[in-house]
């Protein structure tokens, strides 16, 4: 993604991709799509799958003896999983060096654990019923509790469930110092993959609309001085990858039915995790919040340094 920094342990060279399985259509996506961006990228693949035989082990603890079968089979079926996860991997990349393995914990544990010192985390959603399908019941708090780049595999839901590989980068910008960071990561995602970069900037986060369709000349000046500040926070960008051809949107509202309609023709969405507070949504915003449940493509949601 971005250059190499010496105190970052995300871009490390043993820093690896790390993808959650769980058996579900999307995580098979999910494999399938972290394989080739592994192997774009150079990087290993992890493979990582959660039997959740944490919390079962101590709900079964005073029936084990009776019923070992069960314990056994979650097992079983978790040595299945990675697997076959591993299989579709090497389908998609042969060369590329794959681990996988499945460990007792929660998924969602396992992968923000694993997150601190990944390249990238990546993890699958189906349809808008990502959090209500068993690997989607962890996205949300991976994607906001995760120490660096977590991106959120959606298909486009006009096609039979493959993800889509044409179209542009788009990062959505909005000042802040993570925003800067998604910046660099999307500049340097569309250079990688050869395609322009959309940079939508939105004023605001309020869905004020436009004052019944009327535009003031307080709101022209104002439009003006976002277009000088979008220029300024992408101009270093575009001098470091002058083959990016570059396309500026500015906005004045509701930065996330912008993007959204973006992700329909994008091949990658790129936000920052600009949230604040204590609690998942908080901590994930509302624009990537809403970006990783409903998006129709994949979202790379980067974290702010740590």
């Amino acid at each position: 993604m971005t250059e190499q920094r010496f105190d970052d342990p995300h871009h490390l060279a043993a820093a690896k991709v790390v993808v959650g399985v769980d058996g579900s259509d999307g995580s098979w996506t999910a494999v399938r799509w972290a394989a080739r961006f592994a192997a774009e990228h150079g990087r290993e693949l992890e493979i990582l799958h959660g039997m959740e035989l944490v919390g079962t082990g101590w709900v079964l603890s005073d029936y084990e003896v009776v019923i070992p079968s069960v314990v056994d089979a979650i097992r079983e079926q978790g040595r299945d999983v990675v697997t076959r996860a591993e299989r579709v991997a090497r389908s998609v990349a042969p060369d590329l060096r794959v681990s996988a393995r499945a460990t007792p914990d929660t998924g969602k544990h396992l992968l923000i654990e694993h997150s601190a010192e990944a390249y990238a985390v990546v993890i699958g959603a189906t349809g808008d019923a990502g959090t209500l399908t068993h690997l989607g019941s962890t996205l949300l708090a991976v994607t906001a509790h995760a120490k660096g780049t977590v991106i959120v595999v959606r298909s486009d839901p006009d096609s039979d469930g493959s993800v889509r590989t044409s179209g542009p980068v788009v990062v959505g910008v909005d000042g802040s110092p993570v925003s800067d960071t998604a910046i660099a990561v999307a500049f340097t995602e569309a250079a990688e993959r050869g395609v322009g970069l959309v940079a939508v900037h939105v004023w605001t986060d309020f869905d004020s609309g436009r004052f019944a369709g009327h535009v003031n000349l307080a709101e022209t000046e104002l439009d003006k001085v976002e277009r000088a500040i979008l220029a300024e926070r992408i101009a270093g960008w575009q001098e470091k990858f002058p083959d990016v051809h570059i396309t500026r949107k500015v906005e004045i509202s509701a930065p996330a039915p912008h993007l959204l309609a973006w992700s329909k023709v994008a091949q990658l969405v790129v936000v920052g995790s600009r949230g604040r507070g204590g609690f998942a949504g908080m901590l994930l915003g509302s624009t990537a919040n809403t970006l990783v449940q409903h998006a129709c493509c994949p979202v790379m949601v980067v974290h702010p340094a740590r």
